[in-house]
């Protein structure tokens, strides 16, 4: 250990914690998390403080745009009687989830990349992570139940079943408990929540190598991103094959008459879904863009430790806090209605698309509604 590191630890009244005699990144760690903390970590120096003021910096702003986006969103869809339809109940409490996440865990880690170090209690460490899994979860199991709709109404059309106000409660009382399921257990052992190497964040165990700890992380992986995905896939390959089914019926059909097209309100429609169904589409694919360096990072952890530093560790947290911001985003460029209402309310938010784009696209709303009305 170097002479300016002994002053410093000096200094704060610490000792250093590394068996190997170095100062270390974990030698920043508080007392009390030190058995939380891996033997892997304590092979690496600390990071450059500019790493962690960019972080932080980083963190901040996407925690701001997060937040303000997500409230925004919430606001306007529980004060728009226009928008109350059971498919944007889902949208809700999807903004909901993003909007827990990035309230409970962006202001710490901008505090933590403040003080080189986790700031908070060992309990609050074990609750960030917790809160980070249990938001993670809901939203992809909220953007399976978009999708199902979405398919019901596409795939299945009038021989579907329409999606009611009491089975979107059931489907978002269902993803909570389907969350705090897989999210809980490891308070009560089956894996546990740890500080992640860069001590700014905290998340699931991924370094122990016992049996119990990989069981629930290959658990966590196959029910929380492995199945949604391949449900996801088979129900957007239906959707699109159905529409070009579509597509090519209606060609026939027109030439058959001798005419270049037919432009029917079945035809607009289908058309109008198909764009939906390409807007539901872009939030999945963002969400798995968010949260698969996650699960690269805990697989590295299982299987090749070597890879994992702790600058490594940063991008799972910096993409899932991002994917907060997409959603609201993507709903109010592609949501006339909503785009109505958030002009109405807040017109200063609102960035006018083109009139061509504008009349071709349709609420979410559209379709459910019609349907209840019928």
């Amino acid at each position: 250990m170097s002479y300016w590191d002994t002053q410093q630890l000096t200094q704060h009244g610490l000792e250093s914690t590394n068996p190997y005699g170095n100062y270390t990144i974990v030698d920043a760690a508080p007392r009390d998390m030190l058995d939380l903390v891996d033997p892997h970590w304590y092979q690496f120096p600390p990071m450059n403080p500019l790493m962690y003021d960019l972080l932080g910096f980083v963190i901040g702003v996407v925690g701001l745009l997060a937040w303000l986006g997500n409230f925004t969103a919430i606001y306007i869809f529980m004060t728009t009687k226009a928008l109350r339809s059971p498919a944007n109940m889902l949208v809700v409490n999807l903004a909901i989830s993003d909007f827990i996440m990035i309230s409970c865990m962006s202001p710490p880690m901008v505090v933590n990349c403040y003080y080189r170090t986790w700031a908070f209690s060992r309990f609050s460490c074990q609750l960030y992570a917790f809160i980070g899994s249990i938001c993670g979860l809901a939203s992809i199991s909220t953007m399976v139940f978009i999708t199902e709709d979405r398919y019901k109404v596409i795939v299945k059309g009038i021989s579907g079943k329409p999606l009611t106000s009491g089975g979107a409660f059931l489907r978002i009382l269902f993803i909570w408990v389907f969350a705090a399921l897989w999210t809980l257990p490891p308070f009560f052992g089956w894996n546990r929540y740890v500080p992640e190497g860069n001590l700014t964040a905290c998340g699931t165990d991924y370094l122990s190598q016992d049996f119990l700890s990989h069981s629930y992380l290959y658990g966590l992986c196959f029910i929380g991103w492995l199945v949604p995905l391949i449900w996801i896939v088979f129900a957007y390959y239906n959707i699109v094959g159905k529409v070009f089914a579509h597509e090519k019926q209606m060609k026939e059909q027109a030439k058959r008459m001798g005419v270049k097209s037919l432009r029917n309100e079945e035809t607009q429609k289908t058309s109008t879904e198909m764009k939906l169904a390409k807007v539901a589409l872009m939030n999945v694919s963002l969400w798995f863009i968010a949260w698969t360096p996650y699960l690269i990072i805990n697989f590295a952890g299982m299987l090749q430790k070597d890879m994992v530093s702790p600058l490594f560790t940063i991008w799972g947290s910096l993409f899932a806090k991002a994917n907060a911001i997409y959603n609201p985003v993507i709903y109010a460029i592609s949501h006339p209605k909503y785009r109505a209402a958030l002009e109405k309310k807040m017109p200063w938010l609102v960035c006018k698309p083109e009139p061509e784009y504008e009349s071709e696209v349709q609420s979410t709303a559209t379709i459910p509604e019609k349907t209840e009305n019928a």
